[in-house]
């Protein structure tokens, strides 16, 4: 697998035009944008929008409508693949490599925006209002990208990067809550998919992850988070927890078993940690909670 350390060596690799900059560089695709024929990772972050000429897009296993425009975000050493696309319209890439955020505030802001963790089909995708703010960051950027660099250059456009990536999240969010109207509640899936696990002697081999339930739902394990976050105000482990400690209330009071046994039963092999969940969820220890009904 390719692997480019620098963005001129990117640039060369496809053909295009030196870098302004040996530290970032923009990219407007006329109608198509592909880089290389193969598999590829890179040592900057990417940012790219486009607008897909036809193809249906399949995001978590839902059509949207590619007419309108979707952006894609890549970190460092992420497997990356841009083949034989063909667009309705302009797209952009901006290649960022991230020895060009040291010493910035965004150097660890980036690494908080859970979209770069996010699979190739779940995709942002804009309405026409929110194209041309993106479109409109990407020419200020532009625009400073072509002037004589000075003392100002470098934070004029990182700051313009991050405005895009902060709307960029606003607009996920926007996203979450449409999906959420077209395809259902995700946290009953969610909880069905736990009840699923539970039922079937899933505990056997241990309690249930984040990455396992993202698979089952066909989602990425961030994007499945944040998207709990926004329709229940918890995260994916957060709620695998409250099923747990919900599953050993009803144990606690109907089965004649030691707090021990309860939580070995429930896939914890860490008798204290559970009882620091269950403390932490319910306000008591097990012990007491078992005491308190029996009493």
């Amino acid at each position: 697998m390719k692997h480019f350390t620098s963005i001129a060596e990117l640039h060369k690799y496809n053909g295009f035009p030196p870098p302004e900059h040996p530290l970032i560089s923009l990219f407007q695709c006329n109608k198509t944008c592909n880089i290389g024929d193969r598999e590829f990772t890179s040592d900057f972050y990417m940012i790219g929008s486009k607008k897909l000429k036809s193809g249906v897009v399949l995001y978590g296993r839902t059509k949207y409508d590619h007419d309108n425009g979707s952006m894609s975000f890549y970190k460092p050493r992420q497997v990356v693949e841009f083949r034989n696309l063909e667009f309705e319209e302009d797209g952009f890439l901006i290649f960022i490599h991230e020895d060009f955020l040291n010493g910035h505030v965004l150097h660890n802001e980036i690494k908080k925006y859970g979209f770069f963790d996010y699979e190739a089909n779940e995709a942002l995708h804009l309405s026409p209002r929110e194209e041309e703010i993106v479109w409109d960051l990407f020419h200020k950027i532009q625009t400073e990208y072509n002037s004589n660099p000075d003392e100002y250059s470098r934070d004029i456009m990182l700051t313009h990067i991050d405005s895009m990536l902060k709307y960029s999240q606003r607009f996920y969010n926007r996203q979450f809550i449409n999906r959420t109207q077209l395809s259902g509640k995700t946290v009953s899936k969610f909880n069905n998919s736990l009840a699923t696990y539970f039922s079937n002697g899933g505990l056997a081999k241990g309690l249930p992850t984040v990455n396992y339930m993202a698979e089952q739902l066909n989602l990425s394990s961030r994007y499945l988070s944040d998207l709990l976050k926004k329709e229940t105000g918890k995260t994916g482990l957060e709620l695998i927890h409250i099923y747990l400690i919900s599953e050993a209330k009803n144990l606690l009071t109907v089965a004649d078993q030691s707090v021990s046994e309860i939580a070995y039963a429930l896939g914890f092999e860490n008798l204290p940690y559970f009882s620091r969940l269950f403390k932490k969820e319910v306000g008591i220890s097990p012990n007491q909670f078992k005491k308190q009904f029996y009493n």
